[in-house]
């Protein structure tokens, strides 16, 4: 008789992370049971400790389980060039990297597709190869960008007519010289764009003024500013404005006609392209008892923008919409934005329509997707349909209010349950809304209001962005996700940190998956304490950021296993793919996805990921700005607020009036010597023990506010009503021990 064979050991944590590191791309649980010969009862102590490597953060589960060292990157990337070596390699850096540790060594390679003079300073759309834990190859997709250096800043003069461009980036606000032939006729004020001059001597930096844009002072400066600063293309070409000048809405022919159904357009008082329109009516199937049948019709930019076409790179360049308080930068020409794609009410307009059938619970049952022929019944705006449930119509609200807007907060009521009963994350995320004058000026900054009516219009755009992703999933169709991955838990545990440190009796579930339900737990437990907001900051800190992807992992924060972008195409070319994806499945005309563009996916999905955020950090440099304008006839003011950040170098301070953030330095904090005690968010007076902690209520006094660079320095107030003993700016304030 044999004798049974000896299993070889059990591997060790250590030695499963080393296999995961190593491996060229993520391993799941049958690799790692293959490689230490793991059988029989021993793969469920494999299971536990893979799930307990995933849950403290020392590996990343990614989609079908599969694990990977944290936060590889995607397959495609922007990255930046930051050196060469000494063998003459260029190194890489991801551009959007936030992690505190390193990021890991790229080095680009050559490619075949002929892309050259790449030198430091180039950002390049590349694809990654993973060869180890830390280390990728990148391949060249596209060059972003080349050239000198740019700045963008206000032209100068200082004693003796010498020419000095004042740089608007707050985080380089050092000064260059411009000499007379470098001027390009630029007067003092004005708002320029600069070349940076090879350095040839001591003293400042040389610059050359390559662009005037204008009085710096005036209105419309402030955006300008942003849209220069994120070279946000702002030209068409006359090439794609000719196309858009020959569009014409089509016949009806192919498409269903829902020009007698009253749809309506809900948007904000200041909007001017519509590009969704919705309506419903109590399912008349006897099986759906209390059921809805819902119609979401979205502008059918597809018809007008075709792959290949000038207007289609146009989009492609730009991503998506910008939107400022004085102006729009938009994804298509005004023609198609604000004309032909813009669902105008009596006008007959091309849609993309899915039909929706929900239960009295607001499970979606089924779906089906028509292209058709529209007329919108009515342009209503939040307030209004708001106004009208609550009692209170106009002449255009009034005729609407039974047949149409009743029965849409009816559908909206199921929808909402079925929002409760799979557990989304709700974060209160309150925006500034900056109100203009006449002149364009600031005449005020108010919280933006969050009404039922703007709840509404978000669910049955959820609905259909569902629909539209289970039907590119169920037919196997290639098309862009929006993705939304779980929280990293190393951001979790410091949630956990800052909750205790309260003392409020708050927690967070430790030694478990995360659900969105539970961090919504949270928020609902603090909701009535003074640091509400402050905890939904901190949440909102851990999220991973969502993204456009060709490959689908769900959106965490919405609990929803299938998600993609469908109802904004004038705005999001995601959305345009989306539809042309779902037109080429469903055969529902000859302008589907073709497959030059299903090959791209990757690299549209890595794309229009960077030009959103893009978009979203001008819009918040923007807001920035004007609100730094407001508050500078303000300076000496005092104002409350609440501690909404610590540094080593001082504290933000988020004022309750406008919700303006600016600095405190540690320098103007009462005399001591401040440690940084990162896990608390606090700073603590060596000698006095003062300590100044996240979330703390403070008076502070406005010192400075730049609306150049959307700056503002403020200086605390005592509880006394004392300011504090100015210090001397030569001694160090503050250090991390250790």
């Amino acid at each position: 008789m044999k004798k049974a064979k000896t299993p070889p050991p059990f591997p060790t944590r250590e030695q499963v992370l080393e296999f995961i590191r190593e491996s060229p791309t993520p391993v799941g649980k049958r690799e790692i049971a293959r490689a230490f010969h793991i059988a029989g009862d021993r793969r469920a102590d494999l299971k536990k400790l893979l799930a307990e490597l995933s849950q403290t953060g020392a590996v990343d589960r990614g989609r079908k389980r599969r694990m990977a060292p944290p936060k590889a990157l995607g397959s495609v990337a922007v990255v930046e060039i930051s050196a060469i070596d000494p063998d003459g390699d260029l190194l890489c850096k991801p551009l959007d990297w936030s992690e505190e540790r390193p990021p890991p060594r790229i080095i680009l390679r050559a490619s075949k597709r002929g892309i050259t003079d790449l030198a430091p300073g180039n950002r390049v759309l590349v694809r990654l190869e993973r060869i180890s834990a830390d280390d990728y190859v990148a391949r060249p997709i596209r060059k972003l960008e080349s050239g000198p250096a740019r700045v963008l800043g206000v032209f100068e003069r200082i004693s003796g007519g010498s020419g000095r461009l004042r740089s608007i980036d707050k985080r380089n606000r050092g000064d260059l010289a411009v000499l007379a032939q470098h001027e390009g006729g630029a007067e003092a004020g004005e708002l320029v764009i600069a070349e940076v001059l090879p350095s040839t001597r001591l003293g400042l930096k040389q610059a050359k003024i390559v662009q005037r844009l204008g009085d710096g002072s005036a209105p419309g400066a402030i955006s300008l500013m942003a849209i220069h600063a994120r070279d946000l293309p702002t030209e068409f070409s006359e090439a794609a404005l000719a196309e858009a000048d020959h569009a014409k809405v089509p016949k009806l022919a192919g498409r269903e006609d829902l020009r007698d159904v009253p749809l309506v357009t809900i948007d904000g008082p200041d909007a001017r392209d519509f590009d969704d329109a919705v309506w419903t009516e109590p399912d008349t199937d006897k099986e759906n008892q209390g059921g809805w049948h819902l119609i979401v019709a979205i502008a059918d930019v597809a018809h007008y923008v075709g792959p290949a076409s000038h207007l289609d790179r146009e989009a492609y360049m730009r991503g998506n919409s910008v939107y400022f308080p004085d102006r729009v930068v938009p994804m298509l020409p005004e023609a198609l934005s604000n004309g032909l794609c813009s669902l105008k009410p009596g006008e007959p307009r091309a849609c993309l329509a899915f039909h929706l059938w929900i239960d009295r619970k607001g499970k979606l049952l089924r779906h089906r997707l028509v292209r058709g022929l529209m007329r919108s019944a009515a342009r209503l705006t939040y307030e209004q349909v708001q106004a009208a449930i609550d009692g209170a119509p106009d002449d255009t609200t009034g005729p609407l209010l039974e047949p149409v807007i009743r029965p849409l907060y009816r559908a909206y009521e199921a929808l909402t349950a079925a929002r409760a009963a799979r557990g989304t994350l709700e974060l209160d995320l309150p925006e500034r809304k900056v109100v203009l004058d006449d002149k364009g000026r600031v005449a005020s900054i108010a919280a933006r209001a969050r009404l039922d009516s703007h709840r509404l219009i978000e669910e049955f755009m959820i609905a259909a962005n569902v629909a539209a992703a289970e039907t590119l999933e169920g037919r196997g169709q290639a098309g862009l996700y929006r993705v939304h991955d779980q929280p990293d838990p190393v951001k979790l545990e410091a949630v956990r940190t800052f909750i205790r440190g309260l003392g409020q009796g708050l927690s967070l579930a430790k030694g478990q998956v995360i659900t969105p339900a539970q961090l919504t737990r949270l928020l609902v437990q603090a909701k009535d304490l003074p640091e509400a907001q402050l905890i939904s900051d901190i949440v909102l800190r851990a999220q991973a950021q969502a993204i456009y992807s060709h490959e689908n992992i769900g959106h965490f924060g919405l609990a929803l296993r299938r998600y993609a972008h469908f109802t904004s195409p004038i705005r999001r070319y995601a959305d345009l793919i989306v539809h042309r994806a779902l037109i080429g499945t469903l055969t529902l005309g000859p302008d589907g996805l073709d497959e030059q563009t299903v090959v791209r996916l990757p690299e549209i999905g890595a794309h229009i990921s960077m030009t959103e955020r893009r978009a979203a950090e001008a819009e918040r440099e923007a807001v920035d700005r004007f609100t730094a304008a407001y508050l500078s006839e303000r300076v000496g003011a005092t104002f409350s607020g609440r501690i909404s950040g610590v540094a080593r170098f001082g504290l933000f301070v988020r004022l309750d009036e406008t919700g303006a953030d600016g600095i405190v330095p540690v320098s103007t904090l009462p005399q001591d010597f401040y440690h940084y005690e990162e896990a608390h968010h606090r700073l603590v007076g060596r000698r006095t023990g003062q300590v100044y902690r996240l979330a703390d209520r403070v008076k502070v006094r406005l010192v400075e506010a730049d609306p150049m660079t959307g700056s503002t320095v403020f200086r605390l107030i005592e509880d006394s009503g004392r300011e504090p003993a100015p210090s001397r700016p030569s001694r160090p304030r503050a250090r991390r021990r250790g």
